[in-house]
């Protein structure tokens, strides 16, 4: 399989993580986004939505970190895999955690972040609350099980690790939500690609540290 990626990626790195924990080995290729490597030709004929992650898997072609992550999972992994369990409760859980991640957590984070890194604009403290409202609400799904879609490690775990490792690094102050820091603490470097999570993390704060705009509203 060919995963196409760039580490500084929140969904690139929960493609790794998932990767990791089915045993998986990818052959990475990085994805220069600064250079515009995505808007090759040779690149926009796998993926015309020039966008990473993406996976090639035979004559499949899949983007979207979730979908990969799901794909990988059924495709690759045990029968009735605790990552994405067949009951369809369970995965309808996990689902709306999934969909949480991309539409309210992840989604806000880079709203708030990327206006300022790219665009240069100021903090803004609307987009911050926005953010804030979306870490309230996994602080309160974590407040019913010790996962963040039950009692066991998920694809939910992993991608929302990905976002909140993202969002650490981003100076954003995850102490004060109790039930997301003790979930954070304990498996920020013991879930699978863990490591590699945290490289990619280091990487994305040097990036910070060499922009000059950023700042936070942290109270």
């Amino acid at each position: 399989m060919h995963f196409y990626h760039t580490p500084l990626s929140a969904p690139c790195r929960a493609v790794t993580m998932t990767a990791k924990a089915l045993g998986l080995q990818l052959n990475e290729i990085f994805v220069d986004l600064q250079s515009g490597a995505q808007f090759q030709p040779e690149f926009l004929k796998i993926n015309p939505q020039h966008c990473v992650p993406t996976l090639v898997d035979g004559d499949l072609r899949l983007w979207e970190s979730r979908a990969i992550m799901i794909y990988l999972v059924e495709q690759y992994g045990r029968k009735d895999d605790p990552l994405y369990p067949s009951c369809p409760k369970k995965r309808g859980l996990i689902n709306q955690r999934l969909y949480f991640d991309a539409d309210s957590l992840y989604k806000n984070f880079a709203e708030y972040f990327y206006s300022q890194i790219f665009y240069k604009k100021p903090a803004n403290a609307e987009l911050y609350q926005k953010l804030q409202s979306s870490l309230e609400f996994l602080n309160i799904f974590l407040s019913h099980s010790e996962y963040v879609a039950g009692d066991n490690l998920t694809l939910a775990d992993l991608s929302i690790l990905a976002t909140v490792t993202t969002i650490d690094m981003g100076q954003i102050d995850l102490v004060k939500y109790a039930n997301i820091n003790r979930w954070y603490q304990s498996i920020r470097h013991t879930a699978p690609g863990a490591a590699e999570n945290w490289a990619g993390v280091l990487g994305y704060k040097k990036f910070i540290d060499n922009t000059t705009n950023y700042n936070v509203f942290n109270n």
